[in-house]
């Protein structure tokens, strides 16, 4: 992605620099979570909480090779996955069977 850092707005001879757009995480409305009964070992590293909301973070890669991660959570008894932004995740088998194990328990804690 190409910004103008100029305020001549884009015109021959303004000088471009590459922008990195920053990476948003969601902010859901927050509700208590009670962990669930069975707790996957494959997701003890991806597990965590983050302002009160349970969230699952499985790092990954994208087409070239640059770390990223896909995001799930659980918001008014949906699962939410949140990908990449505008990229593609690559995951490894490990990485795959933690995303696997994140939404199995995601989708136990929406059906509650």
């Amino acid at each position: 992605m190409e910004f103008v850092d100029s305020f001549a707005g884009g015109h021959a001879g303004t000088a471009t620099r590459a922008v990195r757009p920053a990476t948003v995480s969601p902010v859901p409305a927050v509700r208590p979570v009670t962990p669930a009964a069975a707790v996957d070992p494959r997701t003890a590293s991806v597990r965590h909480y983050e302002g009160g909301q349970l969230v699952w973070r499985v790092q990954c890669g994208d087409l070239i090779s640059r770390e990223r991660a896909v995001t799930v959570f659980v918001e008014d008894n949906q699962v939410v996955l949140v990908s990449p932004p505008g990229e593609t995740a690559r995951l490894t088998s490990g990485q795959l069977g933690q995303l696997r194990a994140a939404l199995n328990e995601a989708a136990k804690m929406a059906e509650r």
